[in-house]
């Protein structure tokens, strides 16, 4: 890159940063009025503070909205070198308007990059600090650590189901099991107690019948206590609709597996949040070039009209991002198309405008 690349880059990075810790500053001093009470309640020093909560939720509030500072920032910095003039003394110089564009590209390339490696690991293990705490102190205690009614396919052949558990004592009462060779039952299982054993990590169960079907002839068998070895542990069946945002990329990707083998409902979400993974890293940067073509025009108004389209853009996408969400969680919209739709429509938006732009 040339060195009015380089002064272009900079500024980006340099106005990038700026947005970052402007903005997260506020979202800390807001989250810190919203539970100063809890904080006083759960008696917490101040570094005790930062280690259980603020370690998590600042990495969280700047990945949620990484490609909306990457958005402010390239609008802010470009609207100033079109007031200055500074756009089109570079154009009159003889350099493209494509060729202007380079160091934004490579600047949003960059940064979907330290955003993509983020979403993998450190965005998850800093959603787990920030989720434990609110369990913790939050939340109201035992809210959601008891189920009635739960069922899951073991393997293949094999479902299961429990009528009642408790996640604190990792106990429950009334489990079946059956196993199916086509449409036919040719084992079942019943136990009166289910109990997870935390020496040997197995299931322990409690006055346990089985019965082997083959064809008109059943066997029974009874035993009063039975350990036996499942797909699924006691985390497995605690409901949390926040487990998605603590887990690696690997560890989700296991999940979705584990979910597609047990038929469970609701594996739309932690699809759609697999890949978003990697469709927002492209949001960034497709809002850069939004960004950068909109704010290198000069007009009357300034950077506050530039601003103003800006937000109007930013709300659009997130309300197009929280459609497709919905329609996929509770219809029948593939997650895929889900994660990738609003970069698609938006897409197609920076295309229009880049047709458009005066060069």
């Amino acid at each position: 890159m040339k060195k009015i690349d380089w002064y272009i880059f900079r500024n980006f990075i340099y106005t990038f940063v700026y947005c970052i810790i402007l903005f997260t500053a506020i979202s800390v001093v807001v989250d810190i009025s919203e539970k100063t009470d809890d904080f006083v309640k759960a008696n917490l020093s101040f570094k005790q503070v930062i280690q259980v909560y603020y370690l998590g939720f600042i990495p969280y509030i700047v990945a949620f909205l990484f490609p909306l500072f990457t958005f402010i920032a390239v609008i802010f910095f470009t609207s100033r070198l079109a007031n200055r003039s500074e756009i089109i003394a570079i154009l009159a110089s003889g350099t493209s308007f494509n060729r202007f564009l380079k160091p934004y590209l490579v600047g949003g390339f960059m940064l979907a990059i330290v955003l993509w490696a983020g979403n993998r690991k450190l965005v998850p293990w800093a959603n787990g600090i920030r989720t434990n705490f609110e369990a913790t102190y939050v939340n109201t205690p035992g809210k959601y650590s008891n189920y009635n009614d739960l069922y899951m396919r073991v393997d293949s052949f094999t479902y299961c189901g429990i009528r009642y558990y408790d996640t604190v004592s990792k106990s429950g009462n009334g489990f079946f099991m059956d196993r199916l060779i086509g449409t036919q039952v040719v084992y079942n299982l019943r136990a009166d107690n289910l109990i997870w054993d935390t020496t040997r990590k197995m299931w322990k169960l409690v006055t346990v019948t089985e019965r082997t079907i083959d064809g008109l002839h059943e066997y029974l068998k009874k035993d009063t206590v039975m350990r036996m070895n499942f797909n699924f542990s006691p985390e497995d069946l605690k409901r949390d609709e926040f487990v998605k945002n603590r887990l690696t990329t690997k560890a989700l990707k296991r999940l979705i597996r584990l979910e597609e083998l047990r038929g469970s409902e609701g594996i739309n979400d932690l699809k759609v949040e697999l890949y978003r993974r990697d469709a927002t890293p492209v949001t960034v940067i497709i809002l850069t070039m939004i960004g950068a073509i909109l704010a290198s025009r000069r007009i009357r108004g300034g950077s506050g009209i530039h601003l103003a389209v800006g937000i109007i853009i930013a709300s659009s996408f997130i309300l197009f991002d929280r459609f497709s969400t919905i329609f996929s969680s509770k219809g029948n919209l593939p997650p895929l198309m889900a994660a990738w739709i609003p970069n698609i429509l938006f897409g197609l938006l920076t295309y229009y405008l880049y047709r458009k732009a005066p060069k």
